[in-house]
């Protein structure tokens, strides 16, 4: 009798396992294969090597780029050297990424950018916001940006026990944001647990210098975030589920669900047009090939298009695909005046004029 009950235990657990591992299969899209589509007027951009993030563009054309982020699991090109920010001029011919000088004061050795945001005060002053993951911490930090000398200020570095594993953030004034956690847990072995499981644990959080709360939860993997032109509705993507999530914000800052899109693609971080309110997302094609790197068979890249997210029927387009022997592991796209820049975790970036 005990070895027919051992028997039916393991029977149970190896069902369970068998489905857990095809469920993440699934999820991560790991038989997925997408023909190429590329865009006719694109080159790799010179100086980025080691990754491009996270981008964002102020409405006068210069896009900020966080480059050389070092991410449990995931490959690095360049281990033993710091992050940087980078700017580019879109307004230019021929634009160069150059990477911006940070004051004295800040530890840069231990600089890890992850996303980023910027803001804009009344006084025309701009602040970017930075996800940092010292020692494989979570902090943001606050830049002001000094555009004549080509500099940020470092302001201040945000701590808290809510920003335990920090994705993306974005800002709404120039000492508040939300921001996204990936992982509810930091050790290594309990986020693939986590993963494997599809515990949809992790969460939003909004910070103010007088309060500090989580404000939407439930996510399987909350990622990117973004902000409607308008600062009515957030939107979150969830990387693992492959869905974004429309939330209102509320006067309070509480956030509410409208609405969740799904989609066949590993979608990453979001970039909104403020002209139009398009979305553009940097995708993951197949999830298998980026957490189990082979220079031999890259992750490739795909970029969407959303228009009318807050309609019945939004249009998705897919502007751009790559089977990884142009661009590796593409992690968010971000468009100015037809010109479209596609950044990378841990690849190059793509410049592209529509």
């Amino acid at each position: 009798m005990g070895k027919l009950l051992a028997l039916a235990v393991l029977g149970i657990v190896a069902a369970f396992l068998g489905e857990r591992l095809q469920t993440f299969r699934n999820k991560i899209n790991a038989s997925r294969e997408l023909e190429p589509k590329r865009l006719p007027n694109c080159h790799l951009i010179k100086g980025i090597e080691a990754g491009s993030e996270d981008i964002d563009i102020l409405p006068n054309g210069l896009a900020f780029i966080s480059s050389g982020l070092k991410y449990p699991g995931m490959t690095c090109f360049a281990p033993d050297k710091p992050g940087k920010i980078l700017l580019m001029d879109l307004n230019d011919e021929n634009p160069r990424a150059t990477e911006l000088r940070i004051s004295h004061g800040f530890d840069m050795a231990s600089f890890n950018p992850h996303g980023i945001s910027t803001y804009v005060d009344k006084d025309d002053a701009v602040y970017l916001f930075v996800v940092n993951h010292p020692q494989s911490k979570s902090t943001v930090e606050l830049f002001k940006f000094v555009e004549e000398e080509n500099s940020l200020v470092h302001l201040k570095t945000i701590r808290h026990e809510l920003l335990q594993s920090m994705n993306d953030i974005v800002a709404v004034s120039s000492n508040s944001f939300y921001a996204t956690n990936d992982h509810y847990f930091t050790e290594h072995i309990l986020i693939y647990l986590e993963l494997f499981l599809g515990l949809a644990w992790t969460n939003v959080v909004y910070y103010s210098p007088k309060e500090f709360r989580e404000v939407a939860t439930g996510f399987y993997s909350a990622n990117g975030i973004n902000i409607s032109p308008d600062g009515k509705y957030v939107y979150v993507v969830d990387l693992m589920d492959r869905s974004i999530h429309v939330m209102e914000k509320h006067a309070n800052w509480s956030l509410t669900e409208v609405k969740v899109l799904q989609f066949d693609t590993i979608i990453d971080n979001v970039f909104v047009d403020r002209y139009n309110g398009d979305i553009w997302g940097g995708c993951h094609p197949n999830g298998m090939k980026l957490f189990n790197y082979d220079p031999e068979n890259p992750p490739g890249s795909e970029v969407l298009r959303i228009q009318d997210i807050l309609s019945e029927k939004p249009t998705v387009t897919q502007v751009y695909v790559d089977d990884g022997s142009v661009l590796q592991a593409s992690s968010v796209a971000a468009v100015y005046d037809k010109k479209l820049l596609i950044g990378t975790i841990f690849h190059r970036a793509l410049y592209c004029k529509l």
